[in-house]
């Protein structure tokens, strides 16, 4: 039986967020509940990759299209500068502890962390 898992990207780095996405259309088509949280320096490269120029755009679209992302985080969404284009892109902004996600409301509803 498949579980629920909550992968947090918090790598900036355009080939790690793309392993964060890709392993979230996997795990979603082997039946897994997933969701993807932004953080850190993660938060900047959704601009990037929301572009349909970027060679990565199609996985990022895969993810979007399957409602895999279930948002990113509004402080570091603000300091990376990239708040606005996030919420251009309909993605939900997570303040909940602080302006950051909550890594323990995850937990608390079933989700294993898995952090990258």
């Amino acid at each position: 039986m498949a579980g629920k898992v909550a992968l947090f990207a918090f790598n900036g780095e355009l080939m790690c967020f793309v392993h964060v996405l890709l392993n979230a259309l996997d795990m979603n088509d082997k039946g897994y509940e997933v969701k993807v949280v932004v953080e850190g320096a993660a938060t900047k490269l959704i601009p990037e990759i929301a572009q349909a120029s970027s060679p990565m755009n199609q996985f990022y679209t895969k993810v979007k299209e399957r409602a895999l992302i279930n948002g990113a985080c509004k402080a570091c969404s603000n300091k990376m500068g990239v708040l606005e284009a996030i919420r251009a892109e309909g993605i939900a902004l997570l303040d909940e502890m602080t302006g950051h996600p909550s890594m323990a409301r995850y937990m608390e509803e079933g989700y294993e962390i898995i952090t990258f």
